[in-house]
């Protein structure tokens, strides 16, 4: 009788065991998976000659802000410029700086 009562103990305690521990595992969410940032959707528009003699990207129409871009200019495009001088100039100006 004593070894029928440690077995139902061992049992019980180990089904409280896997209860618990299977209560811990995460279990998948019912919202969909969020996409991965997207990256900006541009127009190549080639590259120009700075006022350095550096060669820069020409302002681009994009889906969003690329990351090397340094302003927004009011048409909706963004540039590259790396000096404020003229950034946006054939663009009608500087709409905000990133």
């Amino acid at each position: 009788m004593l070894f029928l009562r440690r077995l139902v103990c061992v049992v019980t305690l180990a089904a409280v065991f896997f209860t618990s521990l299977s209560a811990q595992v995460p279990q998948p969410s019912s919202t969909p998976p969020q996409p991965q940032k997207s990256q900006s959707k541009c127009e190549d528009t080639g590259t120009y000659m700075n006022s350095k003699g550096e060669t820069t990207k020409r302002p681009e129409n994009c889906s969003s802000a690329p990351q090397s871009a340094t302003a927004q200019c009011r048409d909706g495009s963004y540039s590259f410029s790396q000096s404020r001088r003229g950034t946006c100039s054939h663009h009608g100006g500087v709409a905000k700086w990133l």
